[in-house]
């Protein structure tokens, strides 16, 4: 057992490291490492978020919602329009898509203006 264990340090003793090995090495040392330096770095970051200013949140989801309101009146007035000029053509099967075109219109008014000032926290005003 003694002759065994002594030919094992030999046998450590006389192995060459090569510059090759020692990247070799490294690299692989890095890049097992990286997830966990990548893990520090994003907590890092998370934990700032208390001091992220958003003041001017509040006025750009007015503009979204303003522009939602405006966006979704429009397609609705246009979708009634188109529907009421088939329909008083007498061509009521090509006055179904602008009904559904106005429907889609109200929909963006109310929920999409409604969904983007939840958000933020607001409520929906007529301003």
């Amino acid at each position: 057992m003694k002759t065994s264990l002594q030919s094992r340090l030999a046998r450590l003793r006389n192995i060459t490291i090569t510059r090759q090995q020692v990247k070799h090495q490294a690299a692989l040392v890095a890049r097992s490492a990286a997830p966990v330096v990548l893990a520090f770095a994003a907590s890092s970051v998370a934990h700032a978020q208390g001091s992220i200013d958003m003041s001017g949140a509040t006025t750009v989801m007015n503009t979204f919602k303003t522009f939602a309101m405006y966006a979704g009146a429009v397609i609705c007035l246009g979708g009634l329009i188109f529907a009421g000029i088939k329909m008083m053509s007498g061509d009521f099967a090509r006055a179904v898509p602008g009904l559904f075109g106005a429907l889609f219109g109200a929909g963006v008014l109310g929920w999409g203006a409604g969904w983007i000032s939840s958000l933020t926290g607001q409520s929906v005003t007529g301003n």
